[in-house]
């Protein structure tokens, strides 16, 4: 410890020891730009921090038990924020619901093991071969963080931007999403873009684009029943029917939204269509 100008000034040993965090985490912290050395040394490279810098490290323990990640909390501090405020607690409040919906489903299926029951498995509805209509369509794309945005943003921007352009709904009434990623994110954004078959045309506005979807004379469809993150059982059943009928992808699958977080208690009742478009091989 030293003093300059009636400045306490602590080493990055005595800073950590303080705090209870190690000297490695500040340095990490250091590199991310969340928690700067007040000073560092030209010749000796020591670091040194200041007594303000103890309350902020605080905020950051606090943030970080509360389960926010390092670079949200940067994002307060850039902001001039001391602490999250709105938009970014509500993330973090319909994360940690679906992360106890998850403990949940964790348990039962645990306790279904221990018993040495069968394992519950999702039931799949049977597979029906579709044609799908050709349709106007109006259409709104974005990259999103995860499908719990996307259920705030379609009765919300999308919704409100459609409005705006002059869009009327047909009927019958047709929405669906398709996912234009080509591979897993591990930042797990998802490139979405929003159908929504219409009566007309109109002109294209910086976030609704208009366009004719051709006819589909052979989709292959299922539902699927519950959590999204349950997808892949879903999706070993219509690879398994592509390749044992000979059938292969055409175009992006449709994914269409039956009911959801917007109309049911329990994520295990959400049911969710997904429409392929094939071609025979």
């Amino acid at each position: 410890m030293t003093m300059s100008k009636n400045k306490i000034k602590l080493t990055i040993g005595e800073f950590s020891k303080i705090n209870n965090i190690s000297a490695k985490t500040l340095r990490h912290y250091e590199k991310i730009g969340l928690l700067i050395p007040f000073e560092r040394d030209s010749s000796s490279g020591y670091r040194y921090y200041v007594v303000e810098q103890i309350e902020q490290m605080s905020r950051i323990i606090y943030m970080k038990k509360l389960g926010f990640a390092l670079e949200e909390i940067k994002e307060v501090f850039e902001k001039g924020q001391q602490l999250p405020e709105g938009a970014m607690i509500d993330r973090r409040l319909m994360s940690l619901c679906r992360e106890k919906q998850l403990i949940s489903w964790q348990e039962k299926e645990l306790k279904n093991l221990k018993a040495c029951k069968k394992t519950q498995i999702q039931k799949m509805s049977k597979i029906e071969l579709k044609s799908l209509p050709e349709i106007k369509a109006a259409c709104f794309r974005k990259t999103i963080k995860s499908y719990d945005e996307l259920f705030e943003l379609i009765p919300g921007e999308v919704f409100s931007q459609m409005q705006k352009a002059g869009c009327e709904c047909a009927e019958p009434d047709y929405c669906f999403t398709i996912d234009h990623n080509k591979g897993f994110s591990e930042s797990g954004e998802l490139d979405i873009e929003y159908f929504q078959a219409v009566k007309e045309l109109k002109d294209d506005t910086d976030a609704i684009k208009f366009k004719t979807l051709r006819r589909v004379e052979t989709a292959v469809c299922i539902s699927h029943k519950g959590s999204y993150d349950l997808l892949n059982k879903t999706w070993s059943e219509v690879f398994a029917y592509l390749e044992n009928n000979g059938y292969a992808l055409a175009a992006h699958p449709r994914f269409v939204y039956i009911d959801g977080v917007w109309n049911c208690e329990r994520e295990e009742d959400w049911l969710t269509e997904i429409q392929c478009p094939v071609v025979k091989r």
